[in-house]
């Protein structure tokens, strides 16, 4: 049975609490890899600091530096590899991908963010990925955020939505390349968060390694 759903593009939904059956698992999950491959705040090309904390894991992690923004296969904290990304974060992923219309998603890479009260991220697009055609697919657990979903263009009009415990965002296809972004996180509370938000977003890098 498909889950309540908010269509946001040609080819982008929200599913209202899609994971919140293994959301408990997904938060435990999260605070297993963060002890292996720890949260940070990582700095842009132009030296600015990101102000959500953030990690990965999976074959690939996403990284930001000086050198600009890529995937690479070991943590630079560590040099180690990324922690092996997690079956039920591919499974959700898969099938809420499934249900978008985006069959057989199968990610190798998963980007961890970490908002903190006050704590955002500006509009962007996801194109660090060598193969675009696969979609984003990101989970929303904690506290609730808006997410503001906008064009192809940074000054594009652009829409906002609620994004909740559970709910799930998949964009992909013509969609692929919107800008968007998270406005700064209002204080509040969730029993399993506490006052932050935590963000899964899994992709496809198309790299073969």
């Amino acid at each position: 049975m498909k889950k309540q759903h908010i269509q946001i593009g040609d080819e982008g939904f929200i599913f209202k609490g899609f994971a919140n059956d293994i959301a408990e698992t997904l938060v435990d999950t999260i605070k297993e890899l963060t002890a292996m491959s720890p949260l940070r705040q990582m700095t842009t090309k132009r030296g600015y600091q990101v102000k959500a904390e953030m990690t990965s894991c999976g074959h690939y992690g996403w990284v930001s530096d000086k050198q600009g923004y890529r995937y690479e296969v070991l943590d630079p904290l560590s040099q180690q590899p990324w922690p092996d990304l997690p079956e039920i974060f591919q499974s959700i992923a898969a099938s809420a991908a499934g249900q978008a219309g985006f069959d057989h998603f199968k990610p190798d890479a998963c980007l961890i963010n970490h908002y903190q009260p006050g704590v955002g991220m500006g509009l962007h697009q996801d194109k660090d990925e060598l193969d675009l055609s696969h979609p984003i697919v990101s989970i929303s657990l904690g506290v609730p955020a808006i997410f503001i979903f906008g064009g192809m263009h940074r000054n594009s009009e652009h829409n906002f939505y609620l994004l909740e415990h559970g709910d799930v965002a998949v964009w992909g296809g013509k969609d692929r390349l919107r800008y968007h972004g998270i406005k700064p996180l209002k204080l509040s509370h969730h029993p399993l968060t506490k006052q932050s938000r935590y963000n899964l977003t899994l992709r496809k890098t198309g790299y073969i390694s």
